[in-house]
């Protein structure tokens, strides 16, 4: 009987992977997954890929003509998210990512207590870890490459510990990753700081040391090759290995697309906190980081700062170097307060050793299904800020037609409500679209200086954009464009042309959409 109730005692690990569950799945933060719209456009480039069998190489969601050359570098996440949305909707899809998450945090964790330190501790550090990553939880192909490197980064533990040499598994792994989402880059990123840390410890280790980080250049060396010729399993070949590297040195789209900004510290951001604990970790240990640990948060603390994105990325980096600092100053440390911390986490420890089976998460998935497929639970763009679906549907039921200008995000909602029935100027493929096309999207959208001969290039006959934005309070007083629809979203403007004129005459007399706080500043 002892033996089945402890099937019955959920772990620490278990509870963290049901909190992160229920927290995005239930809790209305949960919206968050739906907030970047690329997610559409990503669903379709999926079904595109089921309908033809092929992987893209021009864009096919764009007016523009001859079609631009398109890296479609995330098909098979792309794929299995068609696939999901398919068989269970836009809420299935959702749901699955959010598994992921989940997932993820709980393997991290689960990797952490292998090494049984203070189990206090480690709980904490990887909670720390979990709020500063939610940054970045989007239900889009870049969650695929959290929990692979989850994986990744264990195997180089195990390997560097002399625990177990899995190091075989890296080439198969990045097979699948380099197929799933361009961050399989930070593969070799870790590979190759764990694999020049070792040489960092051979030219200063004495002549008995020397052969075992001989031995473990030779294999990481190995590995690297493998894994470089594993990553051209992809529809694209070489090709795809130099994608991420123009992406990142464009600078014009670093500076100038939102999610590729550095994280701003005036904002509330629990990464700050994370990264002032592990300096201040750092400062008080005796342990000094030894080469790969230094360059592993070197390396990832640039990334983060130069780019918000990668903040979950370093907040998975730092979680057993923080949680190795906190046994070292556990161990430095005297005094009654860390005693009885370390009683309560042998306890803990002791009692989480007897959890057994996965009953209550599995439970616990089983349920928000169930509530799922009753519509209980459900993700719907329109649920998240900032969605035009009231425009969308009025652009249907009035069979707008002609070349329009977009905002990058009205694009990726279109794509998903409309392709084929619409093509879009702009959305969230900027990398494909270019520095040029960019800036030429930007200069209509600040209506700077030769805006109107970008409008003539590209023979736009009406405009989809932010009711609040400054263009729209433009084209509200220009003679030759028309508002024939606005909410608290979108407003839609017309060009007077013949084309459009049953549009214009039928509504004439529509208000446009004045924000509460920007009426009672006129009055």
């Amino acid at each position: 009987m002892r033996r089945i109730t402890t099937y019955f005692i959920p772990s620490i690990g278990q509870f963290l992977f049901i909190s992160i569950f229920l927290v995005l799945a239930v809790m209305p933060t949960g919206k968050q997954m739906l907030a970047d719209a690329d997610t559409g456009y990503h669903i379709r480039a999926g079904e595109y890929i089921l309908d033809n069998f092929t992987v893209p190489r021009h864009d096919i969601f764009s007016f523009r003509s001859p079609p631009l050359p398109w890296t479609a570098h995330e098909w098979l996440s792309e794929v299995i998210m068609a696939l999901l949305h398919r068989v269970s909707g836009i809420t299935g899809m959702v749901l699955f990512f959010i598994f992921l998450i989940a997932l993820t945090y709980f393997l991290l964790y689960r990797y952490l207590r292998t090494r049984q330190r203070n189990v206090i501790f480690d709980v904490l550090i990887v909670l720390l870890a979990v709020i500063s990553s939610q940054i970045h939880w989007l239900a889009r192909p870049h969650i695929f490459s959290l929990l692979l490197m989850v994986f990744w980064y264990a195997i180089l533990e195990e390997f560097q510990d002399d625990r177990r040499n899995l190091l075989f598994l890296l080439p198969p792994l990045m097979i699948l990753w380099v197929n799933l989402h361009g961050g399989f880059l930070t593969g070799f990123i870790l590979t190759g700081i764990y694999f020049g840390g070792n040489l960092w410890k051979f030219w200063c280790a004495g002549d008995e040391e020397k052969a075992t980080y001989r031995k473990k250049i030779r294999l990481l060396g190995f590995a690297i090759l493998a894994c470089l010729v594993a990553s051209l399993v992809n529809p694209y070949g070489y090709h795809i290995l130099l994608f991420p590297f123009k992406l990142v040195s464009n600078r014009y789209i670093m500076d100038n697309v939102s999610e590729w900004l550095s994280p701003n510290f005036h904002s509330p951001l629990y990464f700050k906190y994370f990264l002032l604990l592990a300096i201040a970790m750092f400062a008080v240990s005796k342990k000094p980081l030894d080469p790969i640990e230094l360059l592993l948060s070197l390396f990832f603390l640039n990334m983060s700062l130069y780019s918000a994105r990668y903040i979950p990325l370093l907040s998975i980096v730092l979680v057993p170097i923080l949680s190795r600092q906190a046994e070292s100053i556990e161990g430095q440390a005297g005094g009654s307060v860390f005693s009885f911390i370390r009683k309560r986490a042998d306890r803990i420890a002791r009692i989480e050793e007897n959890a057994r089976g996965f009953i209550w998460p599995l439970a616990t998935l089983l349920a928000v299904s169930l509530l799922a497929a009753k519509g209980s639970v459900s993700f719907r763009f329109e649920d998240a800020p900032m969605k035009p679906g009231k425009a969308v549907e009025f652009i249907r039921k009035e069979n707008i037609q002609g070349n329009m200008y977009n905002n990058d995000e009205f694009g990726d909602y279109l794509i998903y409500e409309t392709y084929p029935a619409y093509k879009v100027f702009f959305d969230g493929r900027s990398d494909m679209y270019g520095t040029a096309r960019f800036k030429e999207f930007q200069k209509v959208a600040g209506f700077s200086p030769g805006w109107e001969k970008i409008v003539e290039k590209y023979d736009i006959g009406w405009f989809f954009i932010p009711s609040d934005s400054l263009l729209t309070r433009y084209l509200q007083i220009h003679p030759d464009w028309h508002l024939v629809y606005s909410d608290n979203v979108a407003n839609i403007h017309v060009r007077d042309s013949e084309t459009y004129r049953h549009l214009i005459g039928k509504f004439r007399d529509i208000t446009p959409f004045v924000k509460e706080e920007e009426a009672k500043g006129s009055d």
